[in-house]
């Protein structure tokens, strides 16, 4: 479709103005107010000379801010740069110079770390919340200088080929970005406006079906920064919900907001967030009303079987997704547990398995996940890394992604893990997630990473860092592996477990590997 995705939003927003649009810890927008501030903030970018193809870092926790300012660089035709506020550093001097970024919107409580980054590109900065102070560039306040702008829509040529930047950290090496256009952020990221059925292929059907939408709420507890945030975030705009958002993740927080905010639908990333959703809801069955919640979504990083099977057995009614998808690619599929457990995705025409030389592989084969058709234009200022990635074979333009697959008789394709963390044990190969979901499927393990370790033998052996439920528990690892060698052969059974406090991860719930192998090398 062929329309800039900040302004099918504002479609949405004309035939439900009074509807509200966002929540976040207690602060409201309706939809016709979250236009108008979003026309503000895109007034103000023109103002500041901020032109179309231009980039400009959002260097924020979740709030209100975010999403208008996000709106507001589309409405502008600025490039909008999500900036992981977990950075320090080196990733983030990288992550300003390789995004060139022309204007920053952040946070008081960033602004310090900010305006220690060198980067010549910048020509305007924006506080929300604080004293736009220590720039060496053009500065104002976000409340102040958004209030003051006018409110009407800019006059400049939007429409689909617009693009937006998803950088993402993935689990190794510096955050990249992945520029996409708008219109294949519709149809990849966003499965045509609707991941539950048909996609919608006008503005009119997404329109006619966010009217038809029943009144609710939409609750996300990813942070807006991580691609998957991004996605559900305009996501839940199409069905014309109620986005509800918080600062920061808190298990009771989320389960209370359900019931305060009539949500229908919980969004999580994965284990992270799911699994302290699912103890506390064991602690406290009868403590919070859910009578409207009936779905959970989980997006960015595999939901495992454990603990979806403790939240179905704790709301057997409500309708559980597990969706594969990446920051290069989107939303590729649906996990669906074969009758030997593992995941597999559904079959579909733009998604596939290939080789060394780039090829399809039949049944029985193995290689990487690749997707055709709406993928992006490719990494951010980085063509080497944009051809590796992103091959243009035959004319089409493919994304090829580090996930090693197999191909099944029926087509379907089993999903192995990550490549750059796969394991090779005197030849055999071992994919960490197969071990993780193993080791987490013990009922007192509440989290676990698996790494290789060098050994002189094998080349590598499997190690594995876990964190307890119970930190004053005690869980002998021979037993830990008595329980892994039920499911998992032998060789994938963890030589080395160390048991720690708590497991580094990022805010979305990526493995931080690189503090796991150094935890693993002092065990």
């Amino acid at each position: 479709m062929d329309i800039n995705l900040a302004d099918l939003v504002a479609a949405v927003g004309d035939a439900l103005p009074d509807r509200c649009a966002l929540v976040c810890d207690g602060e409201r927008l309706s939809y016709r107010e979250l236009t108008a501030r979003s026309e503000q903030v895109a007034q103000h970018l023109i103002g500041a000379g901020i032109g179309p193809d231009e980039t400009v870092g959002l260097y924020m926790p979740n709030s209100i801010a975010y999403v208008e300012s996000l709106l507001g660089c589309m409405v502008a035709r600025a490039i909008p740069v999500n900036i992981n506020y977990r950075y320090t550093g080196p990733e983030l001097a990288h992550l300003f110079g390789s995004a060139r970024l022309s204007a920053l919107i952040v946070d008081a409580e960033f602004a310090d770390l900010a305006a220690a980054v060198s980067c010549p590109t910048l020509r305007h900065v924006i506080v929300v919340g604080g004293d736009a102070d220590g720039f060496e560039t053009t500065t104002a306040g976000y409340e102040a200088a958004t209030g003051e702008a006018p409110i009407f829509r800019p006059v400049v040529s939007r429409s689909g080929d617009d693009k937006l930047l998803i950088y993402t950290g993935g689990t190794t090496g510096l955050p990249k970005g992945v520029l996409w256009r708008h219109e294949d952020f519709y149809w990849s990221a966003l499965a045509g406006g609707n991941h539950y059925g048909e996609p919608r292929r006008s503005v009119d059907e997404v329109v006619a079906a966010a009217v038809a939408m029943p009144e609710g709420g939409y609750l996300l507890t990813a942070p807006l920064m991580h691609g998957a945030g991004t996605y559900t975030l305009f996501t839940a705009f199409l069905l014309g919900s109620t986005v509800v958002i918080s600062r920061a993740f808190n298990a009771a927080n989320v389960l209370s907001l359900v019931g305060q905010e009539r949500v229908m639908a919980v969004a999580v990333v994965g284990d992270a967030m799911a699994r302290p959703i699912a103890d506390e809801l064991a602690a406290h069955p009868d403590a919070y009303d859910l009578s409207s919640w009936f779905i959970l979504g989980s997006g960015g990083a595999l939901l495992s079987d454990s603990v979806r099977d403790q939240i179905q057995a704790l709301r057997p009614e409500l309708y559980i997704t597990n969706r594969f998808g990446a920051s290069e690619t989107g939303t590729d599929g649906e996990f669906r547990r074969g009758d030997d457990g593992r995941p597999r995705l559904a079959v579909s025409p733009s998604v596939c398995v290939v080789d060394a030389e780039r090829k399809p592989v039949g049944p029985g084969r193995t290689g990487w996940l690749a997707r055709s058709g709406h993928v992006p234009l490719g990494y951010f200022g980085d063509e080497a890394a944009t051809a590796a990635t992103f091959p243009v074979i035959d004319g089409v333009r493919w994304a090829v992604l580090g996930d090693m697959a197999r191909v099944e008789d029926d087509g379907s394709i089993v999903i192995l893990g990550r490549g750059s963390t796969c394991i090779n044990t005197g030849g055999e190969k071992v994919f960490t997630d197969e071990v993780e979901q193993a080791l987490k499927s013990h009922p007192a393990v509440f989290d676990a990473v698996v790494a290789g370790v060098p050994d002189e033998r094998y080349g590598q052996r499997v190690a594995a860092v876990v964190r307890l439920r119970d930190p004053d528990a005690r869980l002998d690892a021979d037993a830990l592996r008595d329980h892994c060698r039920a499911t998992l052969a032998g060789y994938k059974v963890p030589a080395r477990v160390v048991f720690v406090a708590e497991v580094v991860r990022s805010p979305t719930g990526k493995a931080d590997y690189r503090w796991a192998n150094e935890v693993l090398a002092g065990g």
